[in-house]
């Protein structure tokens, strides 16, 4: 579960701009830059907080710009482009062969096990899960903001868009895990 510790500032920012769009970009900010700082401070390299690097600097953009034009239509759409900033950072981590949610992993992993290509290949899986599930409920609140659905539809959007990748990644790697066990006891090999 220590993906959805990252999330919670866009947890957050999506609960708190029910009051105001820019006092839930202030709050996500906020949150982030604990959260990154934290994290430093515990000695958590650079490329395990990819995902708290890109809250920050995104929710710094976005309270910039909620201040500066509270009443910007951009708001109604906050929540789809936070999405779509999730989506275009794991994309753009798999494109760049450092999917985010390896460094995440690596906290919980055995040193020895982080250069196999079983775990680098969950990670892969697991990071291009979660940037399709990204893309997809950014599209998906984008259309409830646009047919005017209320906040109830946009919030269920938004918590399916965390909640089943979340549910994903806790299963996956014990899925393949069992899977590799399985055939390596099919073949006489020792576990």
């Amino acid at each position: 579960m220590n993906y959805l510790r990252g999330f919670i500032p866009w947890i957050a920012f999506a609960a708190v701009s029910t009051i105001g769009w820019q006092w839930g970009a202030l709050t996500g900010l906020a949150l982030g830059a604990w959260l990154l700082a934290k994290a430093r401070r515990a000695g958590v390299p650079a490329d395990a907080l990819i995902l708290e690097a890109c809250t920050v600097g995104y929710f710094a953009a976005l309270a910039a710009v909620a201040f500066a034009l509270p009443d910007s239509g951009l708001r109604h759409y906050s929540g789809g482009l936070s999405l779509a900033w999730l989506a275009v950072t794991a994309w753009a981590t798999l494109a760049f062969g450092r999917p985010f949610t390896t460094g995440i992993a690596r906290r919980q992993a055995p040193r020895e096990v982080w250069d196999s290509p079983v775990f680098l290949r969950i990670n892969r899986v697991l990071t291009a899960f979660w940037a399709a599930s990204f893309t997809v409920t950014a599209a998906a609140a984008a259309v409830a903001t646009a047919a005017h659905l209320g906040t109830v539809a946009s919030i269920a959007v938004q918590v399916a868009g965390f909640a089943i990748p979340a549910v994903f990644t806790a299963r996956y790697p014990d899925r393949v895990r069992a899977r590799l066990t399985a055939g390596a006891v099919a073949a006489g090999q020792e576990v």
